[in-house]
């Protein structure tokens, strides 16, 4: 600016249109290299909600934040202590990186800086408005040199081994819709604790084992779904009176599967907007189970065209679904 300063008075007027846009041209081209040779940190955002995961908590955050607990928080000054049981139902504590602190941690020579960034104020005090994005984020900073090292290995190793730490510390869940809040649905849980196992089952050892042998074939065919364009899921229609073993056959294939429940009370559900964001928040390897789906159909039409003919007592039925991850 000093230099242009001191030769624009020097110049014919009629030259200074194509020294500037000269100028302009110049600077396009070398602002990316000035850039880099001040400032030649790259940062990754990991972020709690959003990133194409709609009101899902992201599974990148989730693996980063186990991962981190587990890895890097001895050199942390500030950690943030969860309440959480273990797989033989001991409740313990996990530490989390606490809100602003920044770690340090080495992979093949390269050194990265995690950073926990907390929510923005108006989203702690609940304040979001449905559909925005809210929650932490991990904030990831490394040198430019070490770009193909940090995308390609170093966050793969970091899923891998969040994922892990996950799947080691995991106790299954029942999950019940409690409403929807600030536009999110909200689910409450409890530890999964039931006997029923497919060994005590009061059933037909060969429809047992038919039912086995199904949920086996199941769990292997993810890629079978895949290569046939189909939904990875499986649907079971269980109907009964009271006390013939719907909630104990639910239970022992959650048992044999290492599944979660998310049970769906139909009555609190007011929207299908409401319900569609149910589904949405749920996870893999779940068994969706919906109460008296019969009681919640519509079959006013239908019966208007048809003669009134006498009705069965209603039965109870649910409606459950496999959700592999």
């Amino acid at each position: 600016m000093l230099a242009w300063s001191m030769v624009r008075p020097y110049l014919p007027r009629h030259l200074l249109p194509d020294c500037l846009a000269g100028g302009l041209l110049l600077r396009r081209l070398l602002d990316p290299y000035l850039t880099r040779l001040l400032d030649p940190y790259l940062t990754v955002t990991l972020a709690e909600y959003g990133g194409g995961e709609g009101m899902r908590r992201g599974a990148a955050y989730e693996r980063a934040a186990a991962y981190l607990g587990a890895r890097c928080t001895r050199g942390a000054r500030s950690l943030r202590a969860e309440s959480a049981l273990d797989g033989e139902g001991r409740r313990r504590f996990v530490l989390r990186v606490g809100d602003g602190e920044e770690i340090t941690d080495e992979f093949r020579g390269a050194t990265v800086w995690w950073r926990a960034v907390p929510a923005p104020h108006h989203h702690r005090h609940g304040g979001q408005r449905p559909g925005e994005d809210a929650g932490r984020t991990y904030r990831l900073v490394f040198h430019q040199r070490h770009r193909d090292l940090v995308v390609d290995s170093y966050l793969p190793h970091v899923c891998r081994e969040g994922r892990a730490i996950m799947e080691a510390n995991r106790r299954r869940k029942l999950f019940t819709n409690a409403g929807e809040r600030y536009g999110k649905s909200s689910w409450k849980h409890v530890a999964f604790k039931h006997p029923s196992t497919f060994d005590t089952l009061a059933m037909d050892p060969a429809k047992k084992k038919e039912i086995m042998d199904d949920l086996d074939a199941f769990r292997k065919g993810k890629e079978y779904y895949r290569r046939i364009g189909k939904a990875w899921k499986r649907g079971y229609l269980l109907h009964g009176p009271p006390g013939t073993g719907k909630s104990s056959m639910i239970a022992a294939m959650a048992n044999y599967l290492d599944y979660d429940i998310y049970d769906i009370e139909l009555t609190s559900v007011t929207t299908n907007t409401e319900l569609r964001r149910m589904f949405i928040g749920t996870k893999g390897k779940s068994i969706i189970v919906i109460e008296d789906i019969d009681c919640f159909l519509d079959l006013a039409g239908k019966r208007r065209r048809r003669k009134p003919q006498p009705q069965p007592a209603p039965t109870m039925t649910r409606r459950r679904r496999n959700r592999p991850r």
